[in-house]
């Protein structure tokens, strides 16, 4: 029961950290391109990597933080969104750019993080 109550609360803590950061990139940088949900995926792949490393697995707090907080702070769902909609309006340099990014740099931030929490 105490696991279900971790990642719940983590949960919920990472949704509304999730809305604040895209709101406040969003709104300082364009609309044009998702800066806001590339911010949050960037931060929670480096920050998930260093909690892999930095908590051992299966403690309350790796699932506070991993498994609740990365878990909804982070976003595949409105990535894909993203996705279709830059397609959809035939951009594709910015749909390129954003795919590269997200994956590519997010691979290199989990890295990151990882090898900051050993």
């Amino acid at each position: 029961m105490m696991s279900i109550i971790a990642v719940a609360l983590g949960g919920s803590a990472g949704a509304v950290s999730r809305f604040l950061v895209t709101a406040a990139v969003s709104k300082r940088f364009s609309k044009r391109f998702p800066y806001g949900t590339l911010t949050v995926n960037l931060l929670g792949s480096f920050l998930l990597g260093w909690l892999s490393a930095a908590l051992s697995s299966g403690s309350s707090w790796l699932l506070f933080a991993g498994t609740g907080f990365m878990g909804a702070f982070t976003t595949f769902s409105t990535l894909n969104v993203e996705f279709l909609k830059l397609m959809l309006e035939r951009r594709w340099n910015a749909l390129t750019i954003y795919f590269i990014s997200t994956f590519g740099l997010g691979i290199a931030f989990g890295f990151l993080g990882y090898a900051a929490g050993t």
